[in-house]
């Protein structure tokens, strides 16, 4: 599809198919507000896994968010395929999934996606109209997604939005959330969902110990998870006054807020993390196994199509400073040392309390 097709009638409903993790969802809202943008008037819908539309609260481009199961059965797949069938003008997805691109085909009269540059998926093209190859290794999530963007001639925009907050006093809610009022305070976050993201316990409390003594106060966020929680809670327990624990008390979009209020946010490869690089607020990320040209943070004012992070090596691209752990195996792109999700990850383990302090104290000087 070409800019000329484009400027033909403009769709009035889109579906936007995002059935993955929440990571996913959230990269993906700068395609929802390019198509936003080039047809103000539609109203685009997006369609996602239960549990992620947390991540969408108060999107203004988005007119409604259908959540459904990620392990749904038969019947019900069917079910919802009917309740699809053909209502939308474009359907499309930033995902090479099968299922994403099943509920393509079903919703929309056109449709845009992706598919694995593999001979066996020639067949799925069937379901779409215009696809191309996903790059998973060279191309950033925003600028894949971005992609379709280009095939229907629509101008990319590269806003990431994170979830907002509906309208209250801003002193209202920081005072509710640990008494954060009119004093300096930063965001630790730092519990992943996944072992093989984690930074040392003992070093996050060491960190702690730094903000504090330069007169910071620090809030630890994290979901609600009881895992989760009990691993921020066994951090907190060690540390002096200064200190509040709002693990598993905030939603996203609280925790969004409180962070666009921050000094400065630091957290590992997760969700929270490309969250605070969208609300602007000064960003530490810390890279282990994982891609960053593929899930580095999108900082808040980069405006191309081009990933802002190389593959090697710690770097800072505006309000985000990207720290990779040592080794000449990082980034290895596996799930840790032991490629599994409980994995510890050893260039991870390394990354010295030293360099993160560094790293902060750079950021808080800015």
């Amino acid at each position: 599809m070409n800019p000329k097709q484009a400027a033909g009638p403009a769709p009035r409903h889109i579906l936007l198919a995002c059935t993955q993790r929440i990571g996913d969802v959230l990269l993906a809202t700068p395609l929802a507000r390019s198509l936003k943008r080039a047809w103000p008037a539609a109203e685009i819908d997006m369609l996602v896994f239960e549990g992620t539309a947390g991540v969408l609260a108060a999107n203004p481009d988005i007119a409604q968010v259908i959540a459904v199961a990620p392990r749904s059965g038969f019947a019900a797949n069917l079910r919802l395929l009917r309740q699809l069938w053909r209502r939308y003008d474009l359907a499309l997805t930033p995902l090479p999934t099968d299922r994403a691109r099943l509920y393509c085909w079903a919703a929309g009269r056109q449709r845009l996606g992706f598919l694995q540059p593999r001979w066996q998926e020639r067949s799925k093209a069937l379901l779409l109209n215009q696809w191309q190859h996903f790059d998973d290794r060279d191309t950033h999530s925003v600028s894949m997604g971005l992609r379709l963007a280009q095939l229907l001639g629509v101008a990319p925009s590269f806003d990431v939005v994170p979830p907002q907050l509906a309208p209250q006093p801003l002193e209202a809610f920081l005072d509710r959330h640990g008494g954060l009022v009119d004093i300096p305070f930063c965001v630790l976050h730092p519990c992943p969902k996944y072992r093989y993201k984690m930074w040392p316990q003992t070093a996050w409390s060491g960190l702690a110990r730094w903000l504090i003594e330069r007169g910071l106060r620090v809030a630890f966020t994290g979901s609600a998870e009881p895992a989760e929680m009990d691993y921020v809670d066994q951090i907190a327990r060690r540390l002096p006054g200064g200190v509040v624990n709002l693990a598993g008390t905030l939603s996203l979009a609280e925790t969004a807020e409180l962070i666009r209020r921050a000094r400065l946010y630091i957290g590992p490869d997760t969700v929270v993390t490309h969250i605070a690089a969208a609300t602007g607020a000064p960003t530490i990320a810390l890279f282990g196994p994982s891609n960053p040209v593929k899930w580095g943070p999108w900082p808040h004012a980069w405006k191309r199509i081009e990933s802002p992070w190389q593959r090697h090596g710690s770097a800072r691209q505006g309000n985000v400073l990207l720290l990779q752990g040592p080794g000449d195996c990082v980034p290895c792109l596996h799930e840790g040392c032991e490629r599994q999700r409980g994995s510890r990850s050893d260039c991870l383990d390394a990354l010295t309390l030293e360099q993160v302090t560094q790293a902060a104290a750079e950021m808080l000087s800015g």
